[in-house]
């Protein structure tokens, strides 16, 4: 199993950038794959972004494609998204994910075992 932690929500201006962190614990960090999620209120979860085991293949949704970048370091047993120029329509709860057998692309929510608690983004003026 791997737990699963997230920083660095907040705040943030229209066009502003933000850092989230995903901090795992557990063993083997690098057999998951892991992933973003968020959701806002009245909405269903929604991929955001993905990337593989070792880190080079990389999966993001349309919506945030060009503007989020997301990263691991398996040696720490880390991941990120970076967020810039974040929209309002960006604000929601982060969810940083992990799982054994999913794709790293794979957008379906139900699909992937391991969770964060979430973390906050506010985009507004």
């Amino acid at each position: 199993q791997v737990q699963l932690v997230e920083f660095g929500g907040g705040l943030v201006e229209p066009g502003g950038s933000l850092r989230l962190s995903c901090a795992a614990s557990g063993r083997a960090f690098s057999r998951y794959v892991m992933a973003w999620f968020r959701q806002a209120p009245g909405k269903e979860r929604e991929f955001v972004a993905g990337i593989s085991r070792d880190g080079y293949s990389t999966y993001y949704a349309v919506s945030v494609s060009g503007r989020f970048t997301i990263s691991r370091d398996n040696a720490d047993n880390t991941g990120s998204l970076q967020m810039n120029s974040l929209k309002p329509e960006d604000a929601a709860l982060y969810y940083c994910v992990a799982d054994r057998l999913s794709d790293a692309s794979n957008p379906k929510a139900e699909e992937w075992d391991y969770w964060g608690q979430g973390t906050q983004v506010t985009v507004s003026s």
